[in-house]
């Protein structure tokens, strides 16, 4: 592609630039307000962190950021902070994400630190270890919080061997072994333009846009060796149930369902993210909100939730659909039993259209709610980039949610929601009564 040339997208005024160093840029200008947001994206979150290193990209993200070859830690906070503006890392699965937010005035200067962070962190071994202290005390936190214990043990036994097993902040025997050794290499891994997606959303222009972006990263240069693969387990569901003795004030039931990619193509259709749209309907008619199924069923009319929901996270590789519960412990083995009947109700019948068009009108009333900042915009943007999606999908996931029908929505159903994960926190004599589930 020829340098500089740019692409308007169909949809919503989204403009896309690739450099000829392969890094791919794309905009979106909105006057309405005099700040610009940029979301700076790689491939790189914890499902790339190497075996026995879990931890290393959430490790990273908190040292990138705590010195360059030009600035210290404090110069660099000092210049950001003097100036009202936001920059910040963080790790997710899918994704290693540099954030930052300023005015316009700024943004060339600001966005000039954020290269420099990209390209030459220094790591300095003081604040690896001050990071790897923090992180160890973050996750012996964890370990006290029943719902994150629940949601950890169910984890480990959906994905087993797969890198979405274990969690992002890594844990007590990989943590202390990540060196500044390791995070170097990672670092010169994945860090590299033909990784890299910017978006931008703000009171920008894009040829001002790509001309900054050009003067900080237009003469880096990727390595020769092309990004290495990942290697990922390959599932297979089977049903399992962990049951994790802790005495706590509630017992926390979570039922888990091995679930596609958001670009898994279903059997059924050629649309890519069909089962994708009803399994997210599915969700928020069960879980979302105080109108929600869940809510209504087992909280308000029996009494038996402290809390209850359901959630299904957007993943590059499977997915997990959850319904989850906190119930006083005498409650378990009948919460147990409502949380499955909810769950069984969906194969059994399909949903009235009335239920499947309130379900549709939140989440789409959600979504759009959801893209109202600039901040908004360049995170969805730049994640759906990095799913391999494109800005197209913006407005095809709208489509596909209006176009689910209550039979697509049955038989989406009755394909994934029947092979059970369960994971059970509580006290031990508790669970001890529920041992006909158990494996």
């Amino acid at each position: 592609m020829d340098r500089g040339v740019t692409q308007a997208l169909k949809q919503r005024n989204h403009s896309q630039t690739i450099l000829d160093n392969g890094l791919k840029i794309l905009t979106v200008e909105n006057p309405a307000a005099d700040i610009i947001s940029a979301r700076i994206f790689l491939r790189a979150g914890s499902r790339y962190d190497p075996p026995g290193k879990a931890g290393l990209a959430h490790l990273l993200s908190a040292v990138l950021t705590k010195g360059t070859r030009h600035w210290s830690s404090f110069e660099i906070a000092e210049q950001i902070e003097s100036v009202g503006a936001s920059l910040g890392a963080d790790a997710a699965a899918d994704y290693f994400l540099l954030s930052l937010k300023t005015v316009s005035a700024d943004f060339a200067e600001i966005f000039a630190i954020a290269a420099e962070m990209l390209r030459f962190p220094t790591f300095p071994e003081a604040e690896v270890q001050l990071e790897r202290r923090l992180t160890l005390q973050a996750i012996r936190s964890q370990q006290e919080q029943p719902f994150t214990v629940a949601l950890e043990r169910l984890r480990q036994a959906m994905y087993c061997d797969h890198p979405y097993a274990l969690s992002g902040l890594g844990n007590e025997e990989t943590v202390p072994e990540i060196s500044r050794d390791d995070l170097l290499q990672f670092h010169r891994t994945y860090f590299r333009p033909d990784n890299l997606t910017i978006s931008l959303a703000g009171s920008i222009a894009d040829e001002v846009a790509v001309r900054l972006i050009k003067m900080s990263l237009g003469d880096w240069q990727p390595p020769a060796a092309p990004l290495p693969e990942v290697a990922t387990a390959n599932l297979s569901p089977k049903p399992q149930s962990v049951l994790t003795p802790q005495e706590t004030q509630q017992s926390i039931l979570m039922l888990g369902y091995l679930t596609p990619a958001v670009c898994y193509q279903s059997p059924t259709s050629n649309a890519i993210a069909t089962d994708y749209a009803a399994l997210k309907l599915l969700s928020t008619y069960l879980g979302n909100g105080l109108s929600s199924r869940l809510f209504v069923e087992l909280r308000e009319k029996r009494g038996l939730a402290y809390e209850v929901s359901a959630f299904y996270p957007t993943r590059l590789d499977w997915s997990h659909f959850v319904v989850y519960m906190g119930t006083a412990p005498d409650n378990t083995a009948i919460a147990l039993e409502g949380l499955q009947a909810e769950i069984d109700r969906l194969c059994k019948a399909p949903l009235s259209h009335e239920e499947l068009q309130t379900a549709k009108n939140k989440l789409l009333g959600q979504y759009a709610l959801g893209k109202q900042t600039n901040s908004q915009i360049a995170q969805v943007m730049g994640w759906y980039e990095i799913l391999g999606l494109t800005a197209q999908f913006d407005w095809q996931f709208q489509q596909e949610i209006t176009a689910v029908s209550p039979e697509l929505a049955q038989e989406t159903a009755c394909r994934y929601l029947q092979t059970l994960y369960l994971s059970i926190v509580g006290p031990e004599a508790v669970l001890q009564q529920l041992s006909p589930v158990s494996n």
